[in-house]
């Protein structure tokens, strides 16, 4: 009998931890998934190499920074200097990366299995931009 009393007690606070993890984690991803990428005019951009960096949403989870350089008005380089995602080299950020610069603009195909990911890399890239356009 004590060891059921136990087993329920055990099934409980699991629950309630599972319950509580996915809240956190659906707040993360509707944060992510909301992220606006629409600040930048591409046909304004000055030469120059820039930062940007972005904090990773609410849990920091996706937090990245990246260098992006400009030249004769056009980005022609991008490199991701800094991630806390632990399968950064996983998440095809380069391939993502080469879409901006072929179409110049950030309204590219996300990496697929990535996408939440891929927007927080291109929030960052756009942070860089936007000093750019200044």
């Amino acid at each position: 009998m004590l060891g059921w009393i136990i087993a329920l007690i055990v099934v409980v606070v699991l629950g309630i931890a599972g319950s509580i993890g996915w809240s956190k984690l659906s707040k993360e991803h509707q944060e992510a998934r909301s992220l606006p990428l629409n600040a930048v005019d591409f046909n304004e951009l000055n030469d120059g190499t820039y930062h940007g960096a972005y904090a990773g949403g609410m849990y920091k989870w996706r937090a990245n920074e990246c260098q992006v350089t400009v030249d004769n008005g056009k980005v022609t380089g991008i490199q991701l200097t800094g991630s806390v995602d632990p399968g950064a080299e996983n998440t095809g950020h380069q391939t993502l990366y080469d879409r901006v610069i072929q179409a110049q603009s950030l309204q590219v195909d996300t990496i697929s299995g990535a996408t939440l990911t891929s927007k927080a890399y291109l929030q960052a890239v756009e942070n860089a931009l936007l000093q750019a356009q200044a």
